[in-house]
């Protein structure tokens, strides 16, 4: 994730990593949450859905999204690790 984008968007798959731009800063945890709103958005599950389990401080994060298979993630991002 790169925080202080232009906008909050996916720019896709790179080896297996999804590549995400928000807008918001990385402070007190806002870019975190920027990031969650996006992928809640982008596979149209509600907010409470997807969880940050892992990489709050780092630029790699580990997300769960629950009510979700792993083909429908991979349908919506080809090529990313699941």
């Amino acid at each position: 994730m790169t925080p202080r984008s232009g906008s909050d968007h996916v720019d896709g798959v790179v080896d297996g990593v999804l590549r995400a731009h928000v807008a918001a800063p990385a402070v007190a945890g806002a870019a975190n949450q920027s990031l969650l709103r996006l992928l809640a958005g982008e596979l149209d599950v509600p907010l409470r859905a997807v969880r940050l389990v892992a990489g709050a401080a780092g630029r790699q994060k580990l997300v769960v999204v629950d009510g979700v298979e792993p083909d429908a993630v991979i349908a919506r991002w080809p090529g990313l690790r699941v």
